[in-house]
Order: structure tokens, then C-alpha cells, then sequence
């Protein structure tokens, strides 16, 4: 590990306990700061209105900590809006924000799109799916943000078990990480190898920081941001906190397949833009045409579908219509 990492981790990781509702409430009454908190969600009726509920009852009502509480529905067939909306959220449909920009599918958009809907000068991100959620997870990664005016992102980093039945892996649950992202990190951005969870969905930063960055349109939005905000602010910009154990449902190996094709795409992007991979012709452009195989009656049986990853330009380069130009609100 490289000094500089080693002495990050010292010094920038922390436990959620470290970060009492009490602390946060005199920094967010001495700053002013507004708190955002946003759920990306689609299709996650079973969990949606338990996290939604956990962060109106202990952080705006019972401590008014968060000032804004919103979840924008990625185009759910199930009842995820209602029982959101149900639970005292506030809930936009992904195209009802900047709608003079055609949406298209992935969580990096819904991410980028939320920002126009929300005012708060801290933004959290909190992933929908998450079983016997606790507030903690918004207040860890809200500490050093209200503590320290000098950290900008702020990740989670917790145990991941995968459950397969009645069989559960304690550390089994991060396998695009361990055998995608953690190995592009340190390969080529070592500096970024001191973080647990690069790919971890709750996170916050400032919103200063969040209308700066490009916002990759797919499940490479966490490594693009980890990347860009590295090189926007530096290693000490950056934060994590431990926030015990992360419980969620898991993807198929198929989809896995689709979110690292997604990330090495990201990766390959930001290696073009820093002069570290230089384009000659079509050949050494990535193919986004990714083909898997299933079993039918006659045997493997190719199944292709595109994984190009869009990226949307930081928000504060978009006019008051939501298209490119001057910036205007963004809310």
C-alpha cells in the first residue's frame, strides 16, 4: 500500500457511532448546510418504504437533520412510487426532471437528474434495496461533511454477506468489486485503493462537488466519481465511514457481467482522457456490444445486448432549460 494511502486511512476513515445525531445537529445549526437525502429506485416496492420511513421518523421528525427526502422511480412496474410516496417521501418519476432531455435508462441518470430536484448543499445517496436499514447510514456518511469542511464525498463501507438460501457468505456479496473495480483502482488509480466499498451506493457530498462532476448514465457513476472527485479535490477531499452491514438482493451473474462491462467502460474513458490510453483507430475503441449464453433446448444460445455508457455533462453546465448552455438553478 502507498504511504499516502496508508496515512488516509488513519486519518479519513471513521465509525458511524464517531458521528452522534447530537454532533450533527450543532454543526448543521453553526454551518446553515440544507440535507438532502435521495433514493434511486426501480422496482424495490418490498424495501423502499421501510428506508423511506426510518429517515422521516428519526431525522425529520423526531431531529430536524435532513430537510429534503426524495425518491425518484426509474420507471417502476410495481408499486415502489406509492408505497414511497406512502411512507412521507417526496416522489418524482426519473422523466418528470429536466424533461427537455430524453432519459435513458441506469442509475448514473437518475443520480445526475436528482440534482436538479433537489436544493440541499449536502446531497446523500442512499440505494433503495437495503434490508433492516438504520438511520446511522445517512448520519455516518453526513459526519464528516458537517465536521470538516475540508472533506467532499464521503463513502460507506460496510460487511457485505451474500445469502444464497439458507447459506450466507459473510464477505461474499462484493463480487464485481473484488474482481473488477478494486483491481482497475489499483492498477491505475493506487491512490483510490484505501476505499472498502468503491462501488458502495450510500455515499453524500457536496453539492459544490456534485454539479462539477460528469455523471456516467449506468452503474459506473460510483468509479467515474470516485476518479474525477480524486482529481478535482485530491485523496484528503475524501472520506469513509463504517457503517456495520449492508443487506440487499443480489444481482444475477448475468447482470454482473453488464455492470463490470459498464465500469471497465468508464475506466477506459477517464485512462483516454488523462493521455494514459491514446485512440489510433476503431480498433482500439471498446466494443459495447456484449454477448452472454444461455441454455435452451438445442444448447448455448447467444444473447447480446449494448452496454454503451452515456455520460451526462456536470449539471452546472446546463441552462435554464436543462440543455447545455448557460448554467441556470438547479432546482
Amino acid at each position: 500500500m502507498l504511504e499516502e494511502v496508508e496515512r488516509w486511512l488513519a486519518v479519513r476513515s471513521s465509525k458511524a457511532s464517531d458521528w452522534p445525531l447530537e454532533r450533527l445537529l450543532a454543526a448543521k445549526d453553526a454551518t446553515g448546510a440544507r440535507i438532502s437525502v435521495v433514493l434511486p429506485a426501480l422496482d424495490e416496492e418490498e424495501t423502499v418504504g421501510a428506508i423511506v420511513a426510518t429517515v422521516r421518523e428519526d431525522l425529520m421528525e423526531a431531529a430536524p437533520l435532513v430537510d429534503e427526502l426524495l425518491v425518484v422511480d426509474s420507471g417502476s412496474a410495481d408499486r415502489t412510487a406509492e408505497n414511497a410516496a406512502a411512507a412521507g417521501a417526496k416522489v418524482l418519476h426519473r422523466d418528470e426532471i429536466l424533461p427537455a432531455i430524453p432519459s435513458v435508462r441506469g442509475k448514473g441518470e437518475v443520480l445526475w437528474r436528482s440534482l436538479a430536484a433537489t436544493t440541499g448543499d449536502l446531497v446523500c445517496f442512499v440505494d433503495a434495496d437495503l434490508r433492516e436499514f438504520s438511520a446511522t447510514v445517512v448520519t455516518g456518511v453526513l459526519g464528516p461533511l458537517l465536521g470538516d469542511p475540508d472533506v467532499h464525498l464521503v463513502k460507506a463501507m460496510y460487511d457485505r454477506p451474500l445469502v444464497a438460501g439458507s447459506a450466507v457468505l459473510p464477505a461474499g456479496g462484493g463480487r464485481v468489486t473484488e474482481l473488477v473495480a478494486r483491481p482497475i483502482l489499483n492498477l491505475h488509480w493506487p491512490l483510490l485503493a484505501g476505499f472498502v466499498q468503491p462501488l458502495g451506493g450510500e455515499y453524500a457530498a457536496r453539492r459544490s462537488l456534485l454539479e462539477r462532476l460528469p455523471f456516467p448514465t449506468g452503474y459506473g457513476v460510483e468509479t467515474a466519481m470516485l476518479i474525477d472527485t480524486l482529481a478535482l479535490v485530491g485523496l484528503d477531499g475524501m472520506a469513509q465511514v463504517d457503517v456495520g452491514v449492508r443487506l440487499h438482493h443480489h444481482q444475477d451473474d448475468a447482470g454482473l457481467g453488464r455492470m463490470a462491462s459498464e465500469i471497465m467502460q468508464v475506466a477506459w474513458e477517464r485512462l483516454h482522457r488523462e493521455g494514459r490510453i491514446v485512440p489510433g483507430d476503431e480498433a482500439t475503441e471498446p466494443n459495447t456490444l456484449m454477448t452472454q449464453f444461455h441454455r435452451d433446448a438445442e444448447g448455448f444460445a447467444p444473447r447480446s445486448t449494448d452496454v454503451a455508457v452515456v455520460e451526462r455533462p456536470p449539471i452546472r453546465t446546463l441552462g435554464r432549460d436543462g440543455r447545455p448552455g448557460r448554467p441556470g438553478p438547479t432546482a
